[in-house]
């Protein structure tokens, strides 16, 4: 199948991540996580992100987030996001469903909340007040929903305006590696030491075949976290295939390779696309998302070239997502096309 820019979901899994699934395959290991493939992941992640963080693996994005949510939230509070937040716009109401609780979603215009608006949105809450949900959470997402990065500074502002109002500070992790990467950092330095409480870690889209993991940074929050994930029906019972997976992934450099290669990719795209007539970059390429406004006549016809996603049909921007295997062919050939079809 031709490879596309619909989204780093639809790509494969890495060889070095099959070697490890395969690896993993070879003969029987007790369930539910009580084997060695499970501890040394939670080893490699504890190396990562602190020693005292509490790692647990799940199924999918959908399914870190809730139940690090549910872990921390009671039914009569609220979670603060961003609009464009994926467990506001993209996760059928889950979040809601599982925690009982309200998302107080905000808007922005590149993905990214400021200090300034969730101090405004506590303060117009009603605190205190038994006709209101009460803020408990504030989530975030590294990178955006509109591929934006927040800066380790912005993110301990953000943390620090949720901790002073004694809410748990959320990351929804799903490309924290493409971040990692455009930023030059580690994974720490934009998770323990800015003050994120809980992190939704990705994998799915950087190479891994399924598997996502909930981390408490702040350990004294995981307890009980085991019956929620069980509850919610997260728990793998052959859990080392996740389990391996995220050793392959973060034990060597393998996800900054990955997410490296995606950023570049989106990069060259929005190079090779930015003097192009009838296409308009939206926002700033700081991972391995593009969005653009396309002269409507273009949308469907570039859609047959490379598949992608209409993000929002009433302005015609669309989406474009490179993944850790988009190649260098790929995007001159969408490019070239697009060039074609714009002088026609």
């Amino acid at each position: 199948m031709d490879r596309m820019f619909a989204s780093d979901n639809a790509s494969g899994a890495h060889p070095d991540v099959m070697a490890a699934l395969s690896a993993a395959n070879d003969g029987h290991a007790h369930a539910y996580g009580n084997e060695p493939w499970t501890e040394r992941a939670i080893a490699v992640i504890r190396k990562h992100l602190g020693e005292q963080v509490e790692p647990s693996f799940v199924f999918n994005g959908t399914g870190a987030n809730v139940t690090g949510l549910s872990a921390v939230m009671r039914p009569f509070e609220a979670i603060i996001c961003a609009t464009t937040a994926h467990i506001n716009s993209d996760e059928c109401g889950a979040p809601e469903r599982f925690t009982g609780g309200k998302l107080m979603d905000l808007p922005t215009a590149d993905g990214k909340l400021t200090p300034a608006q969730v101090e405004a949105a506590i303060v117009k809450a009603g605190v205190g007040s038994e006709h209101h949900s009460q803020p408990r959470v504030l989530s975030v997402t590294q990178s955006t929903e509109y591929g934006t990065t927040y800066r380790p500074q912005e993110l301990r502002a953000l943390a620090d305006v949720a901790h002073a109002h004694g809410l748990v500070m959320h990351m929804d992790g799903a490309r924290i590696s493409n971040a990692a990467a455009f930023l030059g950092c580690g994974l720490r330095e934009i998770t323990t030491d800015v003050g994120i409480d809980v992190l939704s870690l990705g994998g799915a889209k950087n190479g891994m075949l399924f598997g996502e993991a909930v981390v408490f940074l702040d350990p004294k929050l995981a307890e009980g976290f085991r019956f929620t994930r069980k509850n919610s029906a997260q728990l793998a019972s052959k859990m080392r295939f996740i389990s391996a997976q995220f050793t392959a992934l973060l034990e060597g450099d393998l996800w900054v390779r990955n997410a490296s290669h995606a950023n570049a990719m989106a990069a060259l795209l929005v190079a090779g696309m930015r003097d192009v007539p009838g296409i308009e970059i939206t926002q700033a390429v700081e991972a391995n998302e593009v969005f653009a406004r396309v002269r409507r006549e273009l949308i469907k016809p570039l859609q047959a070239v490379s598949d992608y996603y209409l993000w929002d049909e009433k302005s015609d921007e669309v989406r474009w997502v490179t993944s850790w295997d988009t190649q260098e062919s790929d995007v001159t050939r969408f490019v070239a096309a697009a060039i074609a079809m714009a002088g026609e």
